[in-house]
């Protein structure tokens, strides 16, 4: 087996020609992400305390929660948009993986500005590695060639 790195950007969107078990553990990954943009959009927090463990009792802190329910309706809209282009191109699947591989390393990045005061180490720091190896292993594993030449 080798990797292709041509499948980025394939010829044939209509086809997917690698192993179903990454479709497959993708598609399950971005309906966890689908509901976790859910929570940050309709709970009434938005996820700031009941969640992420963030005082939102403070001043500015319905400013707080009004970020959180924003950055909710971006993710269910990104969630959304990677399912349809999943669904309709199954060709995409190692660029969709890679976009989402890139997501945890941004959070790291958006982290390192400035640390947040939380009651409790907030899941998506948490999982953040977790969900960065997983993605990793998903898109490298969506480049592989079937077929020995």
């Amino acid at each position: 087996m080798r990797l292709d790195f041509k499948k980025v950007f394939p010829n044939n969107l209509s086809k997917f020609e690698g192993f179903r078990i990454i479709r497959l553990i993708a598609v399950l990954y971005m309906f966890v992400m689908v509901a976790r943009s859910c929570i940050h959009l309709f709970a009434s927090d938005g996820g700031a305390q009941s969640i992420a463990g963030i005082d939102t009792s403070v001043e500015g802190g319905n400013n707080i929660i009004a970020i959180f329910h924003q950055w909710g309706a971006i993710q269910l809209n990104l969630a959304v948009l990677l399912l349809l282009l999943f669904f309709r191109y199954p060709g995409l699947t190692p660029l969709i993986l890679l976009t989402l591989a890139l997501d945890p390393v941004l959070r790291f990045v958006a982290g390192q500005q400035m640390s947040l005061t939380t009651t409790g180490t907030p899941p998506g720091e948490a999982l953040n590695g977790v969900a960065f190896y997983l993605l990793l292993v998903l898109f490298l594993g969506s480049l592989w060639s079937k077929k020995t030449n």
